[in-house]
């Protein structure tokens, strides 16, 4: 049940951010190879990232090609529904979003796997949570979401100490990750939705 549930979380996930880098490229008009490239890095950059800190080498996708198929189907898929989807802006955030709640858990779930302190296993689960889209956001020459006054990090690391806190009150370990994935989407979309950020400091 364990290995059944993670898989669906990381397949689940690695559709939603191909998504996003999809729309994204979209967004900025490249061709279909440009297009697909962009899906790729949004998908497997944090993951990519995290295996290499752990030393967990080769990394995923490239153990397993499945995942670079499901990022090929899923974004030519994505390519011909285009026509269907009228709001490009929020379809890319909404699938972004879900991407970002599901990679987290992924990654700290691999940092418990590992055996990592729980604050480590919350910082890989961030670093797999953001780093596609950081990658993503560079190559389109657009500032990264991380790096502006939106809660994007944030969400990230409340997600993954609310992982811990939820399995030390004895709650199941699939309904804890359910809880996990639901709370960072949702508290993406109130953040965006209220207009909600963190305070600037002045230089």
């Amino acid at each position: 049940m364990e290995i059944t549930t993670t898989y669906a979380i990381e397949t689940l996930g690695t559709i939603a951010f191909a998504i996003s880098g999809t729309f994204a490229a979209m967004q900025k008009r490249l061709d279909p190879f440009g297009v697909l490239i962009i899906a790729f890095v949004t998908s497997i950059g944090g993951g990519t990232v995290r295996d290499m800190l752990l030393g967990d080498t080769p990394v995923a996708w490239m153990r397993n090609v499945n995942y670079c198929l499901l990022i090929l189907f899923t974004s030519i898929a994505t390519i011909f529904f285009k026509t269907h989807i009228k709001k490009f802006k929020v379809t890319l955030f909404l699938f972004d979003s879900l991407g970002l709640g599901l990679f987290t858990m992924v990654g700290v779930e691999k940092g418990v796997l590992f055996g990592l302190s729980p604050g480590m296993c919350v910082a890989l689960g961030t670093i797999t949570g953001c780093f596609g889209g950081v990658i993503r956001d560079t190559l389109l020459n657009t500032i990264p979401l991380i790096f502006r006054k939106e809660i994007y990090a944030t969400a990230c690391i409340i997600g993954g100490a609310l992982y811990f806190a939820l399995l030390y009150f004895n709650v199941e370990n699939n309904l804890a990750r359910f809880i996990v994935i639901a709370f960072i989407f949702s508290l993406r979309v109130i953040v965006v939705r209220y207009k909600l950020a963190l305070p600037k400091f002045r230089y």
